[in-house]
């Protein structure tokens, strides 16, 4: 029973995570944006950074618009997955299992955008300090308590593609609603 209490606290810890690594990402990225984009036009290609701009050019409440719409994401593949522990009528292990990936290749794509920008970026810290280590300690956990296989990651893996249109779905509203 303290394995699956233990499992149970890991699972339900994604949304706190989650939420620390993008109060993070909501307090910083407009005003890194407005001091770093030159940086990001000097190291991309015109029309790529022209993109990067215009996607992650929004205001702080914006930004926060857009974390709320993914955080619902996560919330439901969180109660999802502890409905899958306890045998609930709404149990999934495998939306959970897609958005956790998400958030631990998410790990990386920050790490790549400091080391490429030379410079400190939204969300690398918690990143780093935080995401990455909770990532390996919960996906561990999911292996070691037979929760998840190595055919539970490979089902998921064409489903994680489908993150794409959730997040610039989010930043629409998140431009739209304020």
């Amino acid at each position: 029973m303290e394995q699956w209490l233990n499992l149970q606290t890991l699972i339900w810890l994604f949304p706190i995570i989650f939420v620390l690594h993008d109060s993070e990402e909501i307090i910083m990225i407009e005003k890194w944006l407005d001091k770093n984009s030159n940086a990001i036009y000097d190291k991309l290609p015109k029309k790529i950074a022209d993109k990067v701009i215009k996607q992650f050019s929004m205001s702080t409440a914006q930004f926060s618009v857009a974390v709320l719409v993914i955080f619902v994401f996560v919330s439901s593949s969180t109660y999802m997955a502890s409905q899958y522990i306890n045998h609930g009528p709404l149990g999934n292990i495998y939306f959970f299992t897609v958005i956790i990936m998400i958030f631990f290749l998410h790990v990386f794509t920050h790490v790549g955008q400091a080391i490429f920008l030379h410079s400190i970026t939204p969300g690398v810290i918690t990143s780093i300090v935080v995401v990455l280590p909770y990532s390996i300690i919960l996906l561990n956990s999911l292996f070691e308590n037979q929760v998840i296989t190595w055919n539970t990651i490979y089902a998921s893996i064409p489903f994680m593609f489908l993150i794409f249109p959730v997040i610039f779905f989010a930043h629409w509203i998140g431009k739209k609603v304020i």
